[in-house]
Parts: C-alpha cells; sequence; structure tokens
C-alpha cells in the first residue's frame, strides 16, 4: 500500500503509533453524538438544528460550522419534505388587499393574525382530514384550530368563533390566502361585527402567508411524513 501510494513506511508507522491531540479525540466524540441525534430524531435535524440539540444537551459549545464539517465527514443529510406548489383560480366575493405585507413581526399579542386550512389523510380509513388554525404572530402560538372532513364554511367559521371566544376584545390584523371561505361575504361580516381589519395574500404568492405555510411544512414532515416512511 505504501508503495503504490508512494508513501515512505516510516511516515506510516509513525501516523500509526501517533498520540491523538485533544482536539482529535473531542471530534470523535462530537461524531458518536451526531450519529446518535441524527437517529434519535429519524434523519429530520440539519446541521443547525443539530448543533442546537447536542449543545443543549450536553452543555456543549459546538459551532455549526464545526457540525456542518462532521455531518459532511459523515454523509449525513437531513430529510428534506418536497415542495408542492399549487393554486387554483376563483372569483372572489370579497378581496383585500396585502396590508400585512410579509411584516411577520408582533410587539403583542393579538396584534398580526394568520389562518390558513391544510389538508391531511387518515392512514386508516384514507380519508380525508382539513385542519384550520389561526397563529398569532406576536409568539407563534395557535390561537384556535378546528379539525374536519369538509373544507367548507363551517370549518373557517367555527375556527374564527373559537379564537375571539378565547381573545374577547381582540382586534388583529386578519390574514388570510384568498382561498373562498375567507373570500365569503358572510366571513367579511363576521370580520367588521368583531373589528377586525382584513387581510390577504396576493394571487399565488403564499409566501404572504409564510408562517402558517412553515408550520403546515413542519407538522406533516415531522408528524405524518417521517412516520410513514
Amino acid at each position: 500500500m505504501c508503495h503504490i501510494l508512494e508513501l515512505n513506511r516510516s511516515s506510516y508507522y509513525k501516523w500509526l503509533n501517533r498520540v491523538e491531540t485533544p482536539f482529535e479525540i473531542e471530534n470523535h466524540q462530537l461524531a458518536q453524538l451526531i450519529l446518535e441525534y441524527h437517529e434519535m430524531f429519524d434523519q429530520i435535524l440539519g446541521y443547525r438544528r443539530m448543533t442546537d440539540w447536542i449543545n443543549r444537551l450536553n452543555h456543549k459549545h459546538y459551532s455549526k460550522k464545526r457540525v456542518r464539517r462532521m455531518m459532511k465527514l459523515l454523509g449525513l443529510q437531513s430529510i428534506i419534505r418536497k415542495k408542492k406548489s399549487k393554486y387554483q383560480k376563483s372569483t372572489p366575493e370579497i378581496s383585500a388587499e396585502n396590508l400585512l405585507a410579509r411584516d411577520f413581526s408582533a410587539s403583542a399579542p393579538n396584534q398580526k393574525w394568520v389562518t390558513d386550512i391544510t389538508e391531511f389523510r387518515d392512514r386508516q380509513s384514507g380519508k380525508k382530514l382539513y385542519l384550520s388554525a389561526i397563529i398569532d404572530l406576536y409568539d407563534r402560538s395557535i390561537v384556535a384550530y378546528e379539525i374536519s372532513h369538509r373544507n367548507d364554511n363551517t370549518l373557517v367559521f367555527k375556527t374564527f368563533e373559537k379564537a375571539m371566544i378565547a381573545n374577547p376584545g381582540a382586534t388583529p390584523l386578519f390574514h388570510s390566502d384568498r382561498g373562498f371561505q375567507y373570500t365569503s361575504k358572510v366571513f367579511k361580516t363576521k370580520l367588521n361585527d368583531y373589528g377586525l381589519t382584513q387581510s390577504m395574500s396576493r394571487v399565488g404568492k403564499c409566501i404572504d402567508n409564510g408562517p402558517i405555510e412553515g408550520f403546515w411544512g413542519i407538522i406533516k414532515s415531522e408528524m405524518l411524513l417521517l412516520i410513514q416512511i
């Protein structure tokens, strides 16, 4: 082997009998932690979250760059969900300007709410399930949610009523996409009755409702798709 690689035998034996440095020993320990956490979290951790979990649970201070290099050497990658982009044109009864304008920060609770509906499929029955939720942009908490087998106005109305009952007197900016439930005259009347200002994403611009779109992605990737693998 030394002959093929054009190395001196003395160099090989020097390397073989060398004493590992503290840095090398620590790298071995870090590699072992990365392998353990990669399996523990079902291979969903990228280098940023891997660094956070290792540092938090082991009282370490590894840098993200170091963990990234180590994961690359180990050939590890997080499972990434495939992006799907679907949009169906509809003629809304009511439309609103994008008043939120991708400003997803809030200085106090109940200043800005975002809402949306996502679809799941029950693995046992094969039936579709629809989850409607409202998120407060102040702390990304769930204000209210509702689950139904039907994607209709009732699903959205129930979610909205739950949110208002739980937060009496709240008058947040209410942002949604241009789904038929949110553009209906009945829903607009409900918003007006409670004194809420309506905001809507632009046509085909799902990023305008980024926080809740990201929330759906996390739920489906970590709590649904990985279970099916």
